[in-house]
């Protein structure tokens, strides 16, 4: 299930809860992944505020943004990881109230490795997730929702 950290200088972002609802969606949307509950519930973003003295380039400018997307091996084909990185920099800089940020947002694709992440206690596979997406759809057809 994706994960998604946003870090930046406090008060960077008016609405933090906001920006981190507006990247979830966009993550799982652009995923293409079943609007179910397990990837509702699942696919999350983080949004860390940090002191503006703990983070800087060389010339000193701490008006930075840092996005990191963790995602499944694979989830991401390259029109997919081009159109995250287009559409959680303009959201940044909307969310910011600040154009001109999104030339200073970074945003850094990561997959896990098959297997290589965990949620309620059990490290799942790509299979894995697929079945239990697949067993969920199948229920909630079954029951009518």
């Amino acid at each position: 299930m994706p994960m998604i950290d946003a870090y930046a200088a406090a008060g960077t972002f008016a609405d933090k809860h906001k920006l981190a609802v507006d990247l979830a969606s966009t993550l799982m949307r652009i995923e293409q992944v079943p609007d179910i509950p397990m990837f509702r519930k699942n696919t999350a973003a983080f949004v860390h505020d940090l002191p503006a003295d703990s983070l800087s380039n060389v010339d000193g400018d701490s008006t930075y943004v840092r996005v990191q997307v963790l995602t499944n091996a694979g989830a991401l084909d390259r029109d997919k990881q081009l159109q995250v990185v287009r559409q959680f920099t303009d959201i940044v800089a909307a969310a910011a109230g600040d154009p001109a940020l999104a030339e200073r947002t970074w945003v850094l694709l990561t997959e896990a490795p098959d297997g290589g992440w965990g949620l309620a206690g059990h490290a799942s596979t790509n299979a894995e997730l697929i079945a239990a997406a697949r067993a969920q759809i199948a229920e909630l057809s079954g029951s009518g929702k």
